[in-house]
């Protein structure tokens, strides 16, 4: 993809955004909804730098992404680690893969009441409700991406005398980053939601706790929204720099 194409691609995705506010800011001036329900893109823009200079709407932000990194960080060794131990043992493959068909469907956020139980109401309870979302679509990614690598770079690598563990590690699963990477990126979007889940049901402190008392109040909260943003274009960027010299990113 040429930088041009990357341009014209990012006008594109600007374009409904811009539209939305447009129709936004066009509503809010009709006066069709009250500034309470709906208050206009100015006056939000103007609470959002109000809560960026408070410290303490800062350390619920601090604790938010604390909770979504760990429980990504962790989904992400597990989902890459058991993908390729899939990938280059049957046996292990033969045991993840009805695991994965079971657990995979299962609303994780019922298993909720059994983290809080186990781990009580703070950080580690979220965190692992996390890490039991986001790693099945890592863990898939990696081993569909690694299944399908070129059996003839494995073979050149274990014939140069690479052991399998680190023909895995530094051949095959190199060769599988994209599939990895779309697999983190979904799971990032799931940490982000889950997180936000979590702490609205069960916490006193982070963005979602305070998504709850802005609901009853009737107050915006649009850092989540920026931070989603941010999170993404991060991961993008990211990705765009790992995958140099693959053919999808050229």
């Amino acid at each position: 993809m040429t930088r041009s194409d990357r341009s014209v691609g990012t006008l594109i995705g600007i374009i409904p955004i811009a539209l939305i506010i447009g129709v936004w800011q066009a509503i809010a001036a009709s006066g069709l909804a009250p500034p309470s329900l709906l208050p206009a893109p100015a006056a939000v823009f103007a609470r959002l730098v109000q809560q960026l200079g408070s410290p303490a709407y800062l350390d619920h932000v601090a604790t938010t992404l604390f909770r979504l990194f760990t429980g990504f960080a962790i989904a992400v060794v597990i989902g890459v680690t058991i993908g390729l131990a899939a990938t280059g043992s049957r046996a292990v493959e033969g045991v993840v893969r009805p695991l994965v068909r079971v657990l995979a469907p299962v609303p994780k956020i019922a298993l909720y009441p059994a983290f809080i139980l186990t781990l009580g109401f703070e950080n580690a309870s979220k965190i692992a409700l996390v890490v039991a979302d986001a790693a099945f679509p890592i863990l898939l990614a990696t081993h569909q991406g690694t299944s399908a690598v070129e059996p003839k770079l494995a073979w050149s690598a274990r014939a140069a005398g690479t052991s399998p563990l680190l023909c895995l590690v530094t051949v095959v699963l190199p060769a599988a980053l994209p599939s990895v990477l779309t697999g983190c990126r979904i799971a990032l979007v799931i940490s982000c939601i889950v997180v936000f889940l979590a702490e609205m049901i069960t916490s006193t402190d982070g963005l979602g706790h305070l998504l709850v008392r802005a609901s009853r109040s009737f107050q915006t909260i649009d850092t989540i929204s920026l931070l989603g943003l941010l999170l993404n274009v991060g991961f993008n960027a990211l990705r765009a720099r790992l995958l140099i010299g693959f053919p999808e990113e050229r």
